[in-house]
């Protein structure tokens, strides 16, 4: 083969991956908006709710929506349990799962309909910290409370910890697509992450990124 056909050749081949890589992307972005869209009516055994920020023991406005929507499903009986996440930053007195536990009883939800985990600080470590005690408790499938954008990887860690999972996302006014602390595009890295997370698992993701 001449120089020019394997120059033609490898062009060919670059191409190839950069159109496929493209594809891929498209599909990962529009699933991951599809889930953050609709909440498909589902029961299961536990409400996930995700952490979020608190302030000395009250939940932020991001968190206490999550825990208002969380509450809704809850006495609209789609899941007899309802699980809490989330650690703290240095200097904090109360854990995101704290704060979003006493939020949960002062609002209706009997303090033994609660479970959770108050050490993760990612999303993979809180639900794999969690999935312990979900696991002794007998539940198989669970549905995912979190911000629109970030659902996804939700649901993903959780199949990824084997259970059964669907999503039921929160809409926030202000908030739509955006991170809750900076106003950037938190869609665009979560895109990335879940299309790394579905080739090489959620596991292994947070390994390699913390």
């Amino acid at each position: 083969m001449s120089p020019a056909a394997r120059l033609r050749s490898a062009l060919a081949v670059a191409m190839a991956v950069v159109l496929g890589c493209a594809v891929y992307m498209a599909a990962c972005t529009a699933q991951l908006v599809r889930t953050g869209s609709h909440d498909n009516g589902r029961i299961a055994d536990v409400i996930v709710v995700m952490g979020a920020a608190q302030y000395d023991g009250d939940p932020s406005p991001l968190l206490e929506a999550r825990l208002r929507h969380a509450a809704e499903l809850h006495r609209a009986g789609r899941a007899p349990l309802v699980a809490v996440t989330g650690g703290k930053r240095e200097g904090d007195r109360f854990t995101e799962a704290e704060a979003s536990r006493a939020w949960l009883i002062r609002n209706g939800v009997s303090d033994s309909a609660i479970l959770g985990e108050d050490g993760g600080r990612s999303t993979w470590e809180s639900l794999a910290a969690l999935a312990p005690a979900m696991r002794d408790a007998g539940i198989e499938s669970a549905i995912a409370v979190s911000s629109r954008w970030h659902v996804e990887r939700v649901v993903l860690s959780l199949r990824d910890l084997g259970f059964v999972a669907s999503a039921s996302p929160v809409r926030i006014a202000g908030y739509a697509w955006f991170d809750e602390d900076d106003a950037a595009p938190a869609t665009y890295r979560e895109i990335v992450g879940v299309a790394l997370g579905r080739v090489i698992g959620f596991r292994r993701l947070h390994q390699i990124t913390g």
